[in-house]
């Protein structure tokens, strides 16, 4: 399975490795190898939180997010987002500003006689925007994690009375608003205040309508599930008992890779729009920091989308098949943690420079935390399933 899932992934690493090297040399090559590790290292939390999703898609809508999903990450986010950005900041049409990627200036004043900024200038100015945008969405998807019910929680001190504030209509939004605010306000420059306020509003407002759309025809699915009914001694009625003893309970748990109910039509188009936000929310520090090694679009594009994006899919889908995130039952909270802390970070990042080393470790630390977690509450309950067998 481990080759199957992984074969490709390391197959585009050499090919992409290859085209570096023709490209630019050793340099091209070495950067670009950098650039694979760098995001890897970044966005493991991003595969636990795909994971988590996917598994409720249908396997049409999986192939699809694995399929088109990566040609959007690799050449959307990794190569034509900052051309975007380029294109709209400095007023370039689309063939002057990938001409500006490609060409750089020797200086930041050399390319036009106005003196106009470089493309990495340009990227770098752009971060407070692109920082309130995925800081206020990944924001949202945290305390829609955390203020919701769940059977377990990891860090209860925390989690339990984050859910029961919860309780309380629109908490999140009023939270999420009001962070927002206080960083246009103290953290934010002065001429980015309304820029950041309007980029923060605009990410919050895609959460709640991406994530509202999908529950709202999942349930929609769901219902229409509900509504039919089951001949006893059937094949559905018997893979509706088998469901139930695998260990989905009557209010639609879907934990683990055996859920019977998998969403399909529009509620999996929905989640598969859900994921694509989510992932470009993931992969702006990345592509911002990335500027930091190379200013190349050519070998951002090789190293953060071909390499990194690949292996971030081959990891998600090796967490989906092996149902690892029903072993390991921390994990999906210690993503969600990471997830609030990078949430904080970029919003932290509008006013001050935070490295993409820090950004990346913090992440890490979580995921390695809750599986730690996830291992010893494993053990102990083998242990005690033993003791309860001997006793009997």
């Amino acid at each position: 399975m481990v080759v199957r899932i992984f074969g490709l992934s390391v197959v585009v690493t050499i090919v992409s490795l290859i085209i570096a090297f023709l490209y630019g040399g050793v340099e091209a090559l070495i950067l670009t190898a950098i650039l694979g590790v760098f995001e890897i290292s970044l966005s493991f939390d991003n595969a636990v939180i795909n994971a988590t999703i996917l598994r409720r898609m249908s396997e049409f809508w999986q192939k699809i997010f694995l399929t088109i999903g990566i040609l959007i990450a690799v050449f959307g986010m990794r190569l034509v987002f900052p051309l975007v950005i380029v294109w709209i900041a400095s007023g370039l049409n689309p063939a002057q500003a990938l001409d500006l990627a490609l060409n750089p200036p020797a200086d930041d004043a050399a390319y036009f006689a106005n003196g106009d900024p470089s493309y990495e200038t340009i990227i770098t100015d752009a971060h407070p925007q692109i920082a309130a945008f995925g800081g206020m969405f990944l924001l949202m998807l945290f305390l829609g994690f955390f203020f919701g019910q769940k059977e377990l929680t990891w860090l209860s001190w925390i989690e339990r009375p984050l859910e029961k504030i919860g309780k309380l209509e629109m908490l999140e939004v009023v939270i999420a608003i009001t962070l927002l605010v206080l960083t246009a306000t103290y953290i934010a420059a002065p001429d980015e205040q309304l820029t950041v306020m309007l980029a923060g509003s605009l990410g919050m407002i895609t959460y709640i309508l991406v994530n509202g759309l999908g529950e709202y025809f999942n349930v929609e699915v769901e219902d229409d599930d509900d509504n039919e009914a089951v001949e006893p001694g059937t094949d559905a009625a018997e893979k509706t008992a088998a469901a139930k003893t695998s260990g989905e309970d009557a209010a639609g748990d879907k934990s683990g890779p055996s859920g019977l109910a998998k969403a399909t039509g529009k509620a999996g188009f929905f989640l598969f729009l859900y994921l694509e936000v989510l992932d470009a929310s993931f992969s702006f520090d990345g592509v911002i920091g990335a500027f930091a090694i190379t200013a190349d679009p050519i070998i951002i594009a090789l190293g953060l989308g071909l390499i990194g994006a690949m292996f971030v899919r081959s990891l998600t889908v090796y967490l989906v098949r092996k149902g690892t995130l029903s072993e390991y039952v921390y994990l999906e909270h210690g993503a969600h943690w990471a997830i609030g802390a990078l949430a904080f970070i970029l919003l932290y990042s509008i006013g001050t420079h935070v490295p993409e080393i820090f950004t990346g470790l913090v992440g890490v630390a979580l995921i390695i935390a809750s599986l730690i977690s996830s291992v010893i509450r494993r053990n102990r309950l083998a242990a005690k399933g033993e003791e309860e067998k001997v006793n009997i």
